[in-house]
């Protein structure tokens, strides 16, 4: 498959502004108007070689490109974008695990871009946890050490860290990230240098009963650490077991468990056994779409932490205000609107999310209070006539048929 990421710009035709951005449910929730937005796939070859055989196969014929090729080619795009469209939201998109992080950390101040894989999934499950529980107050256990789960580690850092006013470093000690090679700490031969500021000391470790000090286990963790919070972004089906679930359930009254790896078939667990596990007790979201549960005569719907909570409010926000630069505290910003609306605040047995009928409205606060962050750093390269309120009305489109 080829890389690809959605892009967004403004125009002049005519004398008038035109935007480009993410078509993608952005254009329905986000206001935006489909033909203002222009999806680019970056082709670089593929590894496949029944692919490359297939007569109808319409990409590019080549082995997958890598290394220094790659990044050449992609910043003659970047700098090919920035020349024709000055003004341009581009949002990264489906990026695999080598490339995601270092495209957004190389080019995110160079053109104003963010990672949905990265920054918008981290934003929802900010969201959620902070619907679930007080989230300075946790202890997180993370199954998976690539770009979304870092991602998802690090915007729940610096939200914790600008809330309490704790150095990012201290917040760091309250997760745990446990990826193929087991927990991530300072005595593993090898750490991925985007996990070393997770890895905890050995030292730490001395006082931990563990089979194996190179290769701890997730259940090692949960029985040494008792986390209040559980995210899976391994993609290894069924990797939540009931053993793991029951021990985590053991010292949290309602622990906090969210398998995210989609599609299904690779979900760390199914919600039916993550409610029999807790006895009806586990706040539960899902990275694919699930049935409500029954349990105990009543229905338990499962939310979906899924990324159209976040982004086309954040688009939205950073289309007004014409923004240079999506800096963390947007996401984060985000993450704190969608949790104010959490039908969880009211009943603590209630979803996490708010319905989808109920999304429109949800997007147009998201993307007031983005735009408002966006001006109070500085970044806004238009301002409001009269109120920001105001600015994302005029922004959103709505679509009328005749």
């Amino acid at each position: 498959m080829a890389s690809a990421f959605w892009a967004s710009a403004t125009l002049e035709w005519g004398g008038w502004p035109f935007r480009l951005v993410n078509w993608r449910s952005t254009q329905c929730l986000g206001g935006i108007h489909p033909a203002r937005t222009l999806p680019i796939i970056l082709d670089m070859g593929t590894n496949n070689a029944d692919l490359l055989k297939d007569p109808l196969y319409i990409g590019w014929r080549n082995q997958r490109v890598n290394g220094a090729a790659y990044e050449e080619f992609v910043d003659k795009f970047i700098r090919a974008i920035k020349r024709r469209y000055p003004n341009v939201l581009l949002q990264w998109e489906d990026f695999a695990k080598p490339h995601a992080w270092n495209l957004l950390e190389k080019y995110r101040r160079q053109i104003c871009s963010f990672n949905d894989d990265i920054q918008g999934t981290a934003a929802v499950v900010l969201a959620a946890v902070a619907s679930a529980a007080t989230v300075k107050d946790q202890r997180f256990a993370v199954l998976g050490g690539g770009s979304a789960g870092l991602g998802i580690c690090n915007q729940i850092v610096r939200a914790i860290s600008l809330e309490t006013g704790l150095a990012e470093e201290a917040v760091r000690k309250q997760f745990y990230v446990v990826d193929i090679d087991g927990l991530i700490h300072t005595g593993l031969t090898k750490i991925e240098p985007n996990q070393r500021p997770f890895a905890h000391e050995q030292h730490e470790l001395k006082t931990w009963k563990v089979k194996n000090p190179q290769k701890i286990s997730l259940l090692e963790v949960i029985e040494n650490v008792h986390p209040t919070v559980l995210i899976g972004v391994s993609t290894q089906p069924g990797a939540f077991t009931e053993e793991i679930v029951r021990a985590m359930a053991r010292h949290v009254k309602r622990p906090v468990i969210f398998p995210l790896s989609n599609p299904t078939s690779r979900c760390e667990a199914r919600p039916v056994d993550l409610i029999k596990w807790t006895h009806g007790e586990a706040i539960i979201a899902t990275g694919s779409p699930f049935d409500p549960v029954a349990y105990e005569g009543k229905l338990i719907n499962i939310a979906q932490c899924n990324n159209v909570y976040i982004f086309p409010g954040v688009g939205l926000g950073l289309i007004a205000t014409q923004a240079a630069h999506a800096s963390d505290a947007v996401f984060i910003t985000a993450a704190k609107v969608l949790a104010s609306h959490s039908p969880m605040l009211k009943d603590p047995y209630g979803p996490l999310f708010p319905t989808l009928d109920t999304l429109r409205s949800v997007t147009r606060a998201i993307g007031i209070a983005v735009a408002q962050t966006v001006i109070a750093e500085g970044h806004a390269r238009r301002l409001p006539k009269t109120t920001v309120e105001a600015l994302i009305d005029e922004t959103i489109w709505f679509p009328t048929y005749t």
